[in-house]
């Protein structure tokens, strides 16, 4: 059993309130505020206990859309890929993810969503206690970039695997899958006369994103109409915002059913536009890492999705060009990053990494706040933002 004192606990109405957390096993077995204190039944019972110094405690960090890490990405379609990312993100206070794809071949495609609904298999049969399981991520399902996206704003994605909207293979998909995969993006533009169709067959199994599209404002709101309520990483490979034909941001910012995923490494997207989208809308904005395999690495040559990538001044680039390829920024950098440069409110920040992200996923009844009866996921950061305790399954990592 751990004893957390004297930390300030991010509540669920989005506060930092002074208090203390207990874990018993995996479980947040309850959270004291400084007003209630009392009440901790701990007698008999072998109690470590850590001192906060006065912490901001916060759940532990959820990236939902992430490629890959230290030299290793989802689409290498192994289990010891996966296993090396959920490693590298849970010592960096990211302890749940969702593995990313690009836009490779169908069948390939196939191959990495069974692996990564082995490992995932594997990782949910281990014993909390076992460090392969609290050193590591959990995998929460799979996020699916591709391949029914746009030439047009492919970005990184290999424009030759590209498909139009097919539920069948969707289907093939979430069968690959064990019913693991999450989010499926889409280009309504690319896939006018099925899109509609394609989104209200899917909805009710899997949230339908806008991604790498170039939908004016009608064909993003009639899809988010449909049901599709997500959007890949806002603002990038994406329709541009203007004061005539407001794209797939005005459509985001007008329908409230929508998460908007943010990449807020403070290179691919302006501060102003980070502010502008909190500021419309702080409670439907999901921080992203989109990280691919550089992650954790330095600077240099990699590939991502079977092209060459370049990594140059903290930036990710299509080898010979300035098109930004993914990221090298772990969420955990992020969240510093969205307080500390982009001047977006600590509270706000946390939840954008933490609650919206679980809920967007479907999984805030186990993650994502730090209530009684869910995962003990629990980050200690000091004022610099830096996690000095990681607790993962009630283990001190």
């Amino acid at each position: 059993m751990l004893q957390i004192k004297n930390v300030n606990i991010f509540t669920e109405d989005h506060q930092f309130v002074p208090g203390e957390i207990l874990v018993e096993g995996d479980r947040i077995a309850s959270v004291k505020t400084q007003d209630s204190l009392s009440g901790f039944d701990i007698k008999d019972k072998e109690v470590i206990e850590i001192d906060g110094n006065g912490a901001y405690a916060i759940p532990g960090l959820i990236d939902t859309h992430i490629h890959g890490s230290v030299g290793y990405d989802f689409g290498d379609g192994t289990e010891e890929a996966v296993h090396e990312i959920a490693k590298y993100q849970a010592s960096q206070g990211v302890l749940a993810f969702a593995p990313t794809t690009m836009t490779v071949p169908v069948e390939d495609l196939c191959h990495i969503l069974e692996t990564g609904a082995s490992y995932k298999k594997k990782q949910d049969c281990l014993s909390p206690e076992d460090p392969e399981r609290f050193r590591a991520a959990d995998v929460i399902g799979f996020n699916m970039e591709g391949p029914f996206i746009s030439k047009v704003k492919k970005g990184a994605q290999d424009e030759k695997y590209i498909l139009p909207c097919d539920v069948g293979v969707a289907r093939s998909f979430l069968e690959a899958s064990d019913g693991l995969v999450k989010f499926i993006g889409i280009a309504p533009e690319d896939n006018e006369e099925c899109f509609e169709e394609f989104i209200r067959e899917l909805k009710g199994e899997v949230v339908i994103s806008l991604a790498h599209t170039n939908a004016n404002y009608e064909q993003a709101n009639r899809a988010m109409e449909a049901g599709a309520s997500r959007a890949v990483h806002l603002f990038n490979a994406m329709s541009p915002f203007t004061h005539r034909d407001t794209g797939v941001p005005g459509a985001t910012f007008d329908h409230d059913q929508v998460w908007a995923e943010l990449i807020c490494d403070g290179f691919h997207v302006s501060g102003p536009a980070v502010r502008t989208v909190f500021k419309l809308g702080a409670d439907r904005v999901v921080m992203v890492s989109d990280t691919m395999r550089a992650a954790g690495l330095g600077d240099g040559e990699y590939t991502l999705g079977g092209q060459a990538v370049e990594v140059r001044d903290h930036g990710a680039y299509m080898k010979g060009t300035n098109t930004i390829a993914a990221s090298v920024t772990n969420l955990k950098d992020a969240l510093k990053t969205t307080v500390k440069q982009l001047n977006i409110p600590l509270e706000q920040a946390v939840a954008a990494a933490t609650e919206n992200a679980a809920k967007s996923a479907g999984i805030y009844d186990e993650y994502g706040s730090l209530t009684a009866g869910k995962k003990a996921h629990i980050l200690l950061l000091d004022d610099d933002l830096e996690p000095f305790r990681i607790i993962k399954d009630g283990q001190i990592i």
